[in-house]
């Protein structure tokens, strides 16, 4: 027994030493180099780190300094992610026409573009106009701070090391001559892409299709100019602004909930964060613990290419994001010269737009050459999305604001959350840096804390500029969306600027809706107004979210849940973990009764889809009625309720969808009462039988059973649920009409449930859903997709006896050179 602690000791202590003779020899760093400089050796040479992998390939790297930090989180991403990686860089370059040809769609987890030519135009575009080199050249406050700075220096040295010292396995890229060195600039520029996702980013395609009217440019005609068109439809455009700027449309969302120590076994705060964010592409999390020794030691998730932890915890204080319904950017109406429609008035004096031509090469043909129109608001855009077209006339256009346009502050925001030591160190982080774009943040903390607050850099719209300023269009879209349409020929509709605010025209951190020390404090994509259902927020401006409308089923039924938590107390992580897991489906439990009863009372047993042909629904009705109202992956009728629900949301209006309606005095429980009678009842569940009968699927079959993943020739059940159902462990799976749900496209990503017991080892377990790697060749390709389906969990290893005591450790010194 003694020759075998005595070994224990040992390896531990060797380990020890090992990481920390590494950082002391780590050479130090070299000045930040100047913008421009040597994009081959971005480093300036001799960085070093200590990367320990525990079980699941976790790395824990140690470093001497943020440079070095950086050095080992980019080799660490790239050893996992290089494909992934490398195809966003292709991105960032403007090449995916080059490359792929212009007409694929690509990965769209930097833009919305919704072509491979789009996409280069749009950020070939933010190249050639030096648009990060100029903010990079921004002091701090207002400008990256010079950690962040060695940070991004270091990931690029680390990236190209990973290229340079080993063969590429996956197919994806192996071989492929696209997979290039990166420069500090091309990490930067991923920063930029994802600061602005829901502003330009939203509008890529429009901003770069937006031409004039025919004849409108000393009767030049460029290909895909514009004829002149009619103003948008009022009704309409409200309409699609509110799908448009619905958080639970879009493909991330989130869940989580910090719990106040009042609530809990021990008198700590407790924090459950559940991002619902895509299983594929540039935008998915990677697991990792950073640490300085004596500076910073955090442990969680990062966006792929960001060179700090995300969602995460330290010893201290644990956070998570939930997307925020701010809305991120706002449209300015210019009033056009009637000679010259790229000529705009602001008090009666002429501007003239900024014309930026942009070249772009093709895979299979000539250079494709585009112009792109910019102005004193930003660029001119001729729709966003599908939804919304915003004409370019003789007489009108448009022009997009996007504050985070100017933001390089989303590194140092989310370093500062991983040195905070509290929940109101968060808080006064996020009102020092000002940088993250679209999200909200819940945090708790070892003395028993809990925050929740909407931090986020939004255009100022005051309700008062909306009221004095907006065009007849704005006057909808703003009171039902948050989409603020200004009048653009007024100077005295300016945004301003707060006192307490970084930049002009954002809010300042005084107006942010913000929650502290409630029993919960919890958010599901729906506004800050019911965080805590006793102590809702109110008084805050239009653009950050609503007041007293509709929650979501998911908002409804996490409210309900965490509600219930909090009201028993006593809690502790096993009840977090038993939350995340528990896959109760809010929208069974009002309707599922209901529609069994009206389901058995259907004449005959059969209902006519919408095809027009009767079906045989007997079966469906006894599955309803039997089904436990859950959604794992053994649940019998779950499948059925899906397609069923599904179909019935879509077909029938919220307002005739239930008996009892909304009341906001009462918002989590209304509404209420499933309106059978509705015709498109009986049509979507004959629509729904006869889906599951095409897929093979019985009404009564067990869900895991059609919704599954497939990954390396395993066929792996996964449990959770889609959006209109209320799930907390969302899902949205993706539907094949002949074998069921076969794979996820976005849901439950980075979880995890942090607590404290008051030593400096926080009590933590962590899930990454699809696992560290997206190569087969892998072998954590899925290994904890398969833990996500049998809903177990990885023990979080934070401090050195946790690590040190991994099975199967390993440590690697990655150096330059």
């Amino acid at each position: 027994m003694r020759t075998s602690r005595s070994r224990v000791r040992l390896r531990r202590l060797t380990l020890i030493g090992t990481a920390l003779a590494a950082v002391a020899a780590t050479a130090s760093p070299a000045p930040a180099a100047p913008d421009g400089a040597d994009e081959r050796r971005p480093s300036g040479g001799g960085l070093s780190a200590v990367v320990r992998y525990t079980e699941y390939g976790i790395p824990h790297i140690v470093a001497k300094d943020y440079a070095n930090l950086g050095f080992g989180t980019g080799w660490a991403q790239a050893a996992d992610q290089v494909c992934t990686l490398a195809d966003g860089y292709v991105t960032l370059r403007g090449e995916r026409s080059k490359y792929f040809g212009e007409k694929a769609v690509p990965d769209q987890s930097l833009s919305s573009a919704s072509t491979n030519l789009s996409s280069d135009l749009f950020f070939r575009g933010v190249r050639d106009a030096k648009t990060v080199e100029k903010l990079l050249e921004v002091p701090a406050p207002v400008g990256a701070g010079r950690e962040v700075r060695e940070l991004m220096r270091g990931f690029a040295a680390g990236y190209n090391t990973w290229l340079k010292q080993n063969r590429i396995t996956d197919p994806a890229c192996a071989g492929a001559d696209w997979v290039r060195p990166i420069s500090t600039l091309d990490v930067a520029r991923r920063g930029f892409a994802l600061a602005v996702l829901g502003g330009q980013g939203r509008a890529a395609e429009s901003i770069t299709n937006a031409q004039p009217p025919a004849g409108g440019t000393a009767g030049r005609t460029e290909p895909g100019e514009a004829p002149d068109k009619k103003a948008p439809d009022k009704k309409k455009a409200a309409a699609a602004a509110r799908e448009l700027f619905s958080a639970q449309n879009a493909d991330m969302g989130s869940n989580a909930v910090a719990f106040e120590g009042g609530t809990t076994a021990n008198g700590r705060g407790l924090l459950l964060g559940n991002p619902h964010y895509p299983w594929q592409g540039g935008r998915r999390f990677w697991q990792s613990q950073q640490t300085i020794p004596g500076e910073l030691n955090v442990s969680g998730g990062s966006l792929l290419g960001a060179v700090s932890v995300s969602i995460g915890h330290n010893a201290k204080v644990a956070w998570s994001h939930t997307v925020a319904t701010g809305v991120t950017l706002n449209l300015h109406q210019l009033t056009l010269d009637p000679a010259d429609p790229t000529t705009y008035l602001v008090d009666g004096k002429p501007h003239k737009m900024t014309r930026r031509t942009v070249t772009v090469e093709t895979k299979d043909g000539a250079p494709v050459t585009r112009s792109q129109w910019w102005t004193r608001y930003g660029p001119v855009v001729t729709s966003l999305g599908a939804q919304l077209p915003l004409p370019w006339t003789k007489t009108t256009a448009y022009a997009l604001n996007d504050p985070n346009a100017v933001n390089m502050r989303v590194s140092d925001a989310s370093l500062a959350l991983n040195k905070a030591q509290s929940t109101e160190d968060i808080r006064k982080a996020l009102a020092r840096k000002q940088g993250h774009p679209w999200v909200n943040t819940i945090a708790a903390d070892s003395e028993g804390h809990s925050l929740f607050t909407q931090a986020q850099v939004l255009p100022r719209i005051t309700d008062d500029l909306a009221a004095r300023c907006s065009t007849p269009l704005g006057k909808t879209t703003y009171p039902s969306a948050g989409l603020a349409i200004l009048d653009g020929s007024r100077g005295d509709c300016a945004l301003g600027k707060d006192k307490d605010a970084l930049q002009p025209g954002i809010f300042g951190p005084s107006k942010m809706p913000t929650l502290t020390d409630a029993p919960y404090a919890e958010n599901s994509n729906d506004s800050a107004w019911l965080a805590n259902a006793n102590r809702p927020l109110t008084g805050y401006e239009r653009v950050f979210g609503t007041i007293g409308t509709p929650r979501s089923m998911r908002t409804r039924g996490a409210i309900e849940d965490v509600a219930a938590m909090a009201d028993k107390g006593s809690l502790t992580l096993k009840d977090l973990q038993k939350q995340q897991f528990a896959n109760r489906a809010p929208a069974g439990d009002l309707a599922a009764a209901d529609a069994a009863k009206a389901c058995a009372a259907l004449p005959g047993g059969t209902a006519t889809g919408s095809d027009g042909k009767a079906v045989d629904v007997s079966g469906a009705c006894a599955a309803l009625a039997a089904w436990d109202r859950t959604v794992n992956t053994g649940s019998k009728g779950a499948l059925l309720f899906d397609r069923f629900w599904r179909k019935l949301t879509a077909g029938v209006p919220a307002a005739e969808l239930w008996k009892v309606p909304f009341d906001p005095a009462d918002p989590v429980r209304t509404p209420n009462t499933l309106n059978t009678a509705h015709p498109g009842f009986a049509r979507a569940l004959a629509d729904a039988v006869g889906e599951l009968k095409a897929a093979g699927a019985a009404p009564d079959g067990e869900l895991g059973k059609n919704q599954y993943v497939r990954r390396g020739g395993l066929t792996i059940p996964v449990g959770g649920g889609t959006e209109s159902l209320g799930i907390w462990n969302k899902l949205e799976p993706v539907w094949d009409p002949a074998a069921g749900y076969t794979e996820v496209a976005h849901g439950s990503s980075y979880i995890q449930a942090v607590g404290f017991d008051g030593s400096r080892c926080p009590v933590a377990r962590t899930l990454l859903t699809y696992a560290q790697s997206s190569s087969a060749h892998s072998p954590h390709y899925s290994d904890q997709t398969r833990l996500f389906s049998g809903k177990r969990w990885v023990k979080a290893r934070f401090c050195e006896k946790d690590i040190l005591s991994s099975p199967g450790l390993k440590v690697v010194r990655v150096r330059e050179g």
